[in-house]
Order: structure tokens, then C-alpha cells, then sequence
């Protein structure tokens, strides 16, 4: 039967890619800097074997005899998958695929330090190239597909979405988004808030995140928590690693990372074990992986009730019992505070889509040759002044330079945040039809919570299109109505 020698096929290309995701992991977390190039060229190395595996040319012959067999919905999603990645790694010659790994690398590890000096110069030199060979990419793509080169590197992230529907959506937030931005902030202006007061040992930060995965029900059996420069979450479902960054002066910002990557880390967790290793079991696109961390992170670790559950947790945990900084009041408007800030992965729920907007709309016109990376720059404190106020002019380590996915080419990523930030209020509105979230958040239990994300979300893997998913989920593909709903009745 083909469809089995697909999927043996495609277990083998997983075990590759979960050795390539913990070097990845340990390289982010714990390498020392001086192992950089070897390091580099050994995941080079596993990329192109990958992409080898990933293009042999016994596939469309198994994939038009698979095509031919008596399949279930499910072996036919199988089918589809697997047809999906091996369309979209055919097009791709080796050389470059193994030219982009080492060029990303070499530009994300001098970035570390180049970010921290203001190094504009320095990282342009390096970024260069990968911008060159992710138009090349991206080019190829869409040679093959007949699109523009950004909609191209758009399938790699979120199969199924365009560049005209992110236009109009986007296009839509920055309609209502602004004037709501500005008031809030005016409304805030009467609250007093106390900002909590460190220093705040790192070794604290990390057990009261640990205890707050607990009660989100992370899997410590399959999974750990680590440091690194930029959060994420990595590894594989049996095996999830998930990081954060400590500032000793401030505790919310790593608790709220911790509660973002357990978000992701929970979904990986959950996709259905029955199809580890194949495509149709992974996750379904970035834009929904996004939806989960900010599940977690907005429609959860937000939530009053739930910000009164951690209230005296956190005071506990970071010898502060007493401190009015860490009343659940205090602590609940410092989460909902609303500030125009530099910073896309430090910025509020509300001034979040502003930043995404910001990146999606310099990643696409780079893509499609409109721009040069020469003109990022300044074309983001244009965008930052009318965007949210702020110049950001030859601060590039709070500009341009500050994330890490421009770093390996990673164009085509950022809509995912947005989009994920509107599929969560989505879910949320679709659940409380059938749950009574709050007492559930109040009561400590979130299980009825996390079913309904694993009965709808997680176990489907990549069974279904993103809008079939969502859809079977809520009755309607995405509408970003609720988004706004959610941040209307959350802020005003």
C-alpha cells in the first residue's frame, strides 16, 4: 500500500527534524558562543538531508498510486499533507536550502550582540544576504505557484491565506484600531498604578513560572522550561521546550512569556498521537498555533479572575506578601495597561496589531522587490510615527533590529501573530456558548476549558484547512468582529 510507504517515509523525515529542533533548542539556550560555526553547519547539514528525504523521487510516484487507493477521510488528509510539504520542498534547489541555513544562523548569532550595540551597520552586512536568498526562495515559489513572491513565502506559515485578504483585514483594524488605542490611553490617565518593585531573583521568577504552568496544566514529563535572548517555544509533542527571558527589575513581562509559550506548548502537546510524525498531525498553521499562545496569554492570563488566582501566588513566590503593588487591583490594570511602546513582544493586547501591521506590511513590499533592505530603517520610523507615535530613528536595537525572525528569513511569519490574536477571541466567544469560562477560571479547575481546545483544536492536528477548522469550531471562518468585541469590552 503506498499511503504506508508515504507515511514510514514521513516518520523518518520527523526523526531528522526533532534532532534538528533540539540543536536549534540547545543552541538558543544553552551553547557557548565560540561552538556557533560548527554548530551551524552541523543543522546546515541536517537541512539539506532533510530536504533531500523531503524531495525523493519515489514520492509522486507513491503519491498518484496512494491517490488511486480506497482511503478514509483521514488517510485522504494524510494524502494531502504529505502531497503539501513534498510540493512545497520540490521546488527548492539543495544548495540553497543548505546557503539559507548557514546564512541564518551566522546572522541570528552575531545579531545577539550586534542588537545590544545598536549595530546597524554590522548586522545589514550579514542580513543582506539572507534577504538575497530568501527573494531567491520566494521568487522560486512563486514562479511555481503563480503568485507574487510574498504570498509564496505566505504558504510556508499560513496555508490558504493571501496577501489581498491580509490586505483588506489589516487594512480594516487600522480603521478602528487607532482612535480605540488613544481612547484608553486617555481613559487610564485617571488610574494609579503601581509598578512592583524588584530586584526580583531570576530563580524566583523561574519557580513561580513553573507553578503557574502547573496549574495550566503543562506536562513536565514531556517538556521544561529554559532561558534565552528571544522566547519560543521548540522541540516536539513528546518533548516541548519552551523558554523565557528574566529582568530582575520586572517579573510580568517573563510570567506573561512563560504563559504565551505554554500556550504553544500545550497545542504541541495535544496534537493527536495517532498521527505523530506525519504532516496531518502537525500543527495547522501559525496563525492558529498564535491563536493558542494567545489564548493563554490574552484570554486567559489576562482574565481578572485569573489575575486574581496568581495575585498572591506571585506574592508568595517573590517574598512580597503585603506589597500593594501586588493586589490583584494593581495587578489587573498593570496588565490591561495601555502604553505606545518600541518593543512589538513587551507591547499591551491593544498597541500589539500595530506592530504586526507595521512588519507585514515592510516583509511584503521586501519580498516583492518593491523595497531594499537598505530602506527598513527609515521606513520603519515612518511607520512607527503614524503607527503609534513614536520615532524610532537611528535606534535600530528598538527598531528595526529588535526580533529574531528576519534574522533566518523567516518572511511570511508575522501576519500569524494578528491572525492568532483574532482566531483566540474567536475560540473564547465560541467556547462561552457552551462553558461558564469564568467560574472556571475562578474555580482554579481549567479543565473544561482545555477539552474544549483539545476536542476542537488540538486533537485536529492538520485534519481539516484553517477554515474548516475554525469553522467546525465556531460555526464561521475567521471574523474579526470578535476581536474587536473582546478588546471593546475588555478596555472600555
Amino acid at each position: 500500500m503506498s499511503l504506508k510507504k508515504i507515511t514510514q517515509h514521513y516518520q523518518q523525515i520527523s526523526h531528522f527534524s526533532h534532532a534538528q529542533a533540539m540543536l536549534g533548542w540547545d543552541a538558543a539556550s544553552n551553547m557557548p558562543s565560540g561552538g556557533n560555526q560548527a554548530r551551524s553547519e552541523a543543522l546546515a547539514e541536517l537541512a539539506r538531508h532533510i530536504h533531500q528525504l523531503s524531495t525523493a523521487p519515489q514520492l509522486e510516484e507513491w503519491f498518484t498510486e496512494a491517490g488511486n487507493e480506497n482511503l478514509t477521510a483521514t488517510e485522504q488528509a494524510i494524502l494531502r499533507e504529505c502531497r503539501r510539504q513534498w510540493q512545497l520542498a520540490t521546488v527548492i534547489p539543495e544548495d540553497l536550502v543548505r546557503a539559507k541555513s548557514l546564512a541564518g544562523s551566522a546572522c541570528e548569532h552575531a545579531w545577539r550582540t550586534q542588537r545590544q550595540e545598536n549595530d546597524w551597520p554590522g548586522f545589514e552586512n550579514n542580513w543582506k544576504t539572507v534577504v538575497e536568498l530568501s527573494r531567491e526562495e520566494a521568487q522560486i515559489r512563486a514562479e511555481a505557484n503563480q503568485c507574487s513572491p510574498y504570498d509564496a513565502m505566505l504558504q510556508l506559515y499560513e496555508p490558504g491565506t493571501s496577501t489581498a485578504s491580509l490586505d483588506t483585514l489589516f487594512g480594516d483594524t487600522k480603521q478602528w484600531l487607532p482612535d480605540l488605542i488613544n481612547q484608553v490611553i486617555e481613559q487610564q490617565q485617571a488610574d494609579s498604578v503601581l509598578i512592583p518593585a524588584g530586584p526580583f531573583p531570576a530563580s524566583q521568577q523561574k519557580s513561580l513560572g513553573m507553578e503557574v504552568m502547573k496549574r495550566l496544566q503543562f506536562n513536565f514529563d514531556h517538556g521544561r522550561l529554559d532561558e534565552s535572548v528571544h522566547p519560543f517555544c521548540g522541540g516536539v509533542p513528546t518533548d516541548v521546550r519552551i523558554t523565557t527571558r528574566y529582568d530582575e527589575s520586572d517579573f510580568t513581562q517573563a510570567l506573561m512569556g512563560i504563559i504565551h509559550e505554554t500556550g504553544h506548548a500545550r497545542y504541541e502537546q495535544g496534537l493527536p498521537e495517532q498521527l505523530a510524525g506525519v504532516p496531518a498531525g502537525e500543527a495547522r498553521s501559525m496563525g492558529i498555533h498564535e491563536s493558542q499562545s494567545l489564548f493563554f496569554e490574552m484570554q486567559l492570563g489576562r482574565h481578572p479572575a485569573f489575575i486574581q488566582s496568581i495575585s498572591s501566588l506571585a506574592a508568595e513566590m517573590l517574598e512580597s506578601q503585603g506589597n500593594p503593588a501586588f493586589t490583584e487591583d494593581n495587578l489587573q490594570k498593570l496588565y490591561t495597561r495601555v502604553n505606545k511602546g518600541f518593543i512589538r513582544v513587551d507591547a499591551d493586547e491593544l498597541t500589539y496589531p500595530a506592530h504586526v501591521i507595521l512588519r507585514y506590511e515592510i516583509e511584503r513590499d521586501l519580498m516583492n522587490g518593491v523595497i531594499k533592505h537598505t530602506d527598513v530603517p527609515d521606513l520603519w520610523d515612518q511607520k512607527m510615527q503614524s503607527y503609534l507615535g513614536l520615532t524610532t530613528r537611528d535606534n535600530y536595537k528598538n527598531g528595526c533590529m529588535q526580533d529574531i525572525h528576519w534574522t533566518d528569513g523567516s518572511f511570511g511569519y508575522f501576519p500569524s501573530y494578528t491572525l492568532g490574536a483574532m482566531y483566540a477571541a474567536q475560540f473564547m466567544a465560541a467556547m462561552k456558548k457552551t462553558i461558564d469560562v469564568d467560574t472556571a477560571i475562578r474555580s482554579g479547575d481549567l479543565s473544561p476549558v482545555f477539552n474544549w481546545l483539545s476536542d476542537n483544536i488540538w486533537s485536529k492536528g492538520s485534519l481539516l484547512t484553517t477554515d474548516e477548522l475554525v469553522k467546525q469550531a465556531t460555526g464561521e471562518t475567521l471574523n474579526a468582529q470578535h476581536f474587536q468585541d473582546h478588546l471593546r469590552n475588555r478596555y472600555l
